[in-house]
């Protein structure tokens, strides 16, 4: 089956930075969307970042309460995806998940990682 596996999070500043990377166990030619998602306690897991297969590129997508801030990128060479967070806020506490998706003979399939918990505080 189709792993992803998260790594990265952990305590910060306000105002700091933090990568986290999400390691896939499948190519990412057979993939047609990734993205970060977040969910902060007493939250509903919310969607950060997203990225799509475009022409020549990936194309990204971002939150309005992220954008600037946050990055999201790939190394397509060794399957990983990567969220490069900065200027951080204590609104940004919560566990970070991977997110991998692929559309296949007309069926969806979704895959996650475990969560990477990222704590902003002094």
């Amino acid at each position: 089956q189709v792993q992803l596996v998260e790594s990265g999070g952990g305590p910060v500043q306000p105002g700091g930075s933090l990568r986290l990377s999400c390691t896939v166990s499948i190519s990412f030619f057979s993939i047609n969307t990734m993205a970060w998602y977040r969910q902060a306690p007493g939250k509903e897991r919310e969607l950060v970042a997203s990225i799509r297969s475009g022409v020549s590129s990936w194309t990204p997508d971002y939150a309005d309460s992220v954008k600037g801030r946050f990055s999201i990128s790939t190394d397509d060479t060794k399957n990983m995806l990567y969220l490069q967070m900065t200027s951080l806020k204590p609104e940004d506490t919560a566990v970070y998940y991977c997110n991998a998706n692929q559309l296949y003979s007309g069926h969806e399939y979704h895959y996650w990682g475990q969560g990477t918990r990222v704590t902003v505080s002094s």
